[in-house]
């Protein structure tokens, strides 16, 4: 079953330049994490003296709320915690609660690795959290590590997501990254493996988010080919829509078994539809996920600034949006197809 929509409340809509309104808004929490993937953050980069945001230079609870209330006077419906890995913020329980106060109408989820949920799944539930999305790439213990570092194993990824469906943090989905030769000999194993529970599979083309992955092209998996794969096994048919701009695009399992998702960011934009903003985690407002940058909320929170000079900031920056890149990646990439043109803000520090 597809997550209850929240509320209506009203607010002033704003709209940018391609008329798409302002409707998510994802918040990374911190820039830290307990994985090291090499598509997020390559263990050879982020070592263990690796100068991570101090936290002085990270937003406060107190910060964030002030500027939620401003997001959801712009008609934002949707708030998704990240990270990084969110579950590393410390009393991350009371954001939610703070959030959550701010209209109870809210659909906040959480992304995570899912190794902390054991812990803080029932407490987050309490709070007001109302759904997680589990990253897992594999269920094969070498490829896992390959994919997210040797620090945790698959079972610790399956016990968070046992202890989110105790709290009742559902429908939970599970995101996968499919990455050419690395993973996606292992997709209808993790598609069997999910059959049947409830939560929502969701498979992701290898995507070229920041300039640390070592993207390249020939590693893409497109969505169709994602599709046939599993279809062969376990036989799909499409779905409709939960509503507009949702980001995978639907399959049900013939059988009744459930549904799976796959997000074409690369083979089949979705731009026309992209309702989504991004807080960082130091305060900057990013209105794309390959952004080269953000627009600076911290330093003008931080000098006096009221919250109507917020508002008008933050509305001038919607307005002004033309972000449409992956549907302009062919023209972004130099010659050779892989290397970009501009540096991009990394994946950990806007949560995905």
């Amino acid at each position: 079953m597809p997550a209850p929509e929240p509320t209506q409340h009203a607010s002033t809509t704003v709209k940018d330049r391609f008329a798409r309104p302002l409707r998510d808004l994802r918040l990374s929490v911190t820039d830290k994490c307990n994985f090291r993937c090499p598509y997020c953050m390559p263990a050879e980069i982020f070592g263990e003296r690796y100068p991570f945001l101090a936290r002085e230079e990270i937003l406060t609870f107190e910060e964030v709320e002030r500027l939620v209330r401003i997001f959801v006077g712009f008609g934002v419906q949707k708030l998704r915690v990240t990270g990084g890995e969110p579950l590393l913020r410390h009393g991350l329980h009371d954001l939610i609660g703070r959030l959550h106060a701010v209209d109870e109408g809210l659909d906040i989820a959480l992304t995570t690795n899912g190794s902390l949920l054991p812990r803080w799944a029932a407490s987050l539930a309490e709070a007001g959290l109302r759904r997680v999305t589990v990253s897992l790439d594999s269920l094969d213990p070498a490829v896992f590590h390959r994919m997210n570092g040797d620090r945790f194993d698959v079972a610790r990824v399956l016990d968070g997501i046992a202890a989110a469906e105790e709290a009742g943090l559902g429908p939970i989905k599970i995101n996968c990254v499919v990455q050419r030769g690395v993973n996606d000999h292992t997709l209808v194993d993790l598609a069997r493996h999910f059959h049947g529970t409830g939560h929502i599979l969701r498979f992701i083309e290898f995507m070229d988010v920041g300039t640390l992955n070592q993207w390249k092209m020939e590693e893409v998996v497109t969505a169709a080919e994602i599709i046939e794969r599993i279809s062969d096994e376990l036989p799909l048919e499409p779905a409709d829509a939960n509503y507009r701009g949702e980001v995978a695009k639907r399959w049900r399992y013939r059988d009744g078994g459930g549904e799976i998702g796959v997000i074409a960011s690369v083979s089949a934009p979705f731009c026309r539809d992209c309702s989504r903003a991004r807080l960082t985690t130091e305060g900057s407002l990013v209105t794309c996920l390959f952004a080269d940058s953000g627009v600076d909320l911290r330093g003008p929170l931080r000098s006096g600034a009221d919250d109507d000079a917020l508002r008008e900031l933050i509305a001038s920056t919607w307005r002004e949006r033309t972000d449409r890149y992956s549907e302009e990646r062919g023209e972004l990439l130099q010659v050779d197809g892989t290397t970009p043109r501009r540096e991009r803000v990394e994946m950990y520090h806007i949560g995905g």
